[in-house]
């Protein structure tokens, strides 16, 4: 723990939302729910507008569908977004050199890594200087918390919500934390949250009250001890700048079981292909093929092959995907497919497909309910909306027209597609109906949110 508030948590506000709102100008003050729009979609992210009718994250698309019909639903554009985290994370970085990215919209730095604060009141200046710049870079708004532990605060980032800045000094943890639910500390879900409380431990001053033996009798040592301490408020967790790439994988999930061998197969191969584009772009080649089934009844399946050296060459990570495929047993039909590559290096091992046939057989692999591949992918996974909805004009996604310009999809359906065109510095714009084939209404490309930083 920390004398002064020098650990900064920024976490964007309603990020996919917002970055849609502020590239739409129709859209702002506005519901938008951005996520998949198929029978299993669910919720990405909701923006604020959204959230008074009741949608959050990770909510079944239907449900949100129903408690807010007249919020506009689009589908996630992630390149779009991660051109943004790489100007947010740029900043960050010039406060310090130790940044611990936790995903696209968030992110821990540590400001006496970059000398900029040692004390409350630099601090509080930094993270000031820091929301005015992601303004005036992104036009997007994020929230900073200030304490000198992470865990305090990213909890200080929540109370911020949205737009703000809270810091917490330290020595004030236990007074904060005692009244506030256990689910506020890192690590308790809503199965351990259950548990606690059937427990009779509710709040946070409950467990420390209850004692580091109760917690480990309850939760087993490792995590029973490491609840008692930030129930007593410390967390000593130190800002780290980079963590080592795992695995690289990506996955779909189908709005109809597929039955076909044939189809099941296709996908996989496509999937293969867009695990190897992501490896490298990652910078990385891989030893060992990881195949995901999750089938009709929700049983989930993984099997692996480990070559003899590592490859990023796509036709050896699909020829390994269809044989781990051939060991699964896909009757009665499949709702996800995921292909993965782990067992990371900075080479390539040449001739690859000579050992792909020698390991041909090798095949090892677990059946059950079995974690993600990629429990630390390299980028976030990407629907299938990304590589191929262009085509199919799905909503949210960018246009060109060759009289009207830049514009975006509202909706499609029986041979026609509707389209807004508007740019992020405009006013609403007009509102215009085509064919789906028409020639001159072709695929854009995202414009910057910010004019001038083309």
């Amino acid at each position: 723990m920390r004398a002064a508030p020098t650990i900064l948590h920024l976490d964007m506000d309603a990020f996919f939302a917002a970055a849609e709102q502020a590239a739409k100008p129709s859209l702002r003050g506005k519901p938008v729910v951005v996520g998949g729009l198929g029978p299993r979609g669910v919720v990405a992210t909701a923006s604020y507008e959204a959230r008074r009718f009741g949608v959050h994250s990770a909510m079944p698309m239907g449900q949100a569908r129903r408690l807010a019909p007249n919020a506009a639903y689009l589908v996630p554009r992630f390149a779009f977004y991660r051109s943004i985290s790489e100007q947010v994370m740029e900043l960050l970085g010039r406060l310090s050199p130790l940044v611990e990215p936790l995903s696209l919209d968030e992110a821990f730095v540590d400001l006496e890594a970059g000398e900029v604060a040692d004390d409350s009141a630099s601090a509080r200046a930094a993270g000031e200087r820091l929301r005015v710049d992601i303004l005036a870079t992104t036009g997007l708004t994020g929230s900073v918390g200030l304490a000198g532990s992470k865990m305090i605060a990213k909890i200080a980032s929540e109370e911020a919500k949205p737009d703000g800045l809270v810091l917490i000094e330290p020595g004030t943890e236990r007074e904060l934390l005692g009244p506030r639910s256990v689910r506020i500390l890192p690590g308790v879900g809503p199965a351990t949250g259950e548990h606690l409380r059937r427990a009779g431990m509710t709040t946070v001053s409950d467990l420390a009250e209850a004692g580091e033996d109760e917690l480990v009798r309850l939760l087993g040592r490792a995590h029973g001890a490491s609840l008692y301490r930030m129930a007593q408020g410390y967390d000593d967790r130190p800002v780290v700048a980079e963590r080592d790439a795992k695995s690289v994988s990506v996955e779909d999930t189908f709005d109809v079981d597929l039955h076909d061998r044939v189809r099941i197969r296709t996908e996989v191969e496509r999937l293969a292909e867009r695990c190897v584009g992501r490896l490298r772009a990652s910078g990385h080649s891989g030893r060992t093929i990881v195949l995901k089934v999750r089938r009709f009844d929700f049983s989930t399946l993984t099997r692996s092959e480990t070559l003899r050296g590592p490859t990023d060459d796509p036709g050896v990570v699909r020829e390994a995907a269809g044989r781990l495929l051939e060991a699964v047993d896909t009757t009665g039909g499949v709702r996800l497919l995921g292909v993965g590559v782990s067992g990371l290096a900075d080479y390539t091992q040449e001739d690859l497909f000579a050992q792909a046939e020698a390991a041909e057989g090798a095949v090892a692999g677990g059946e059950g309910n079995a974690a993600p591949v990629a429990a630390e992918a390299v980028a976030a996974p990407e629907p299938e909306a990304e590589v191929a909805v262009e085509r199919r004009w799905a909503p949210g996604h960018d246009v060109r027209h060759a009289v009207y310009g830049a514009g975006w999809v509202q909706g499609s359906g029986v041979g026609r597609v509707t389209v807004r065109f508007e740019e992020p510095w405009s006013e609403p714009g007009r509102v215009r109906t085509f064919a789906v084939d028409d020639p001159e209404l072709v695929p854009g490309e995202a414009l910057p949110l910010v004019r001038g930083r083309e």
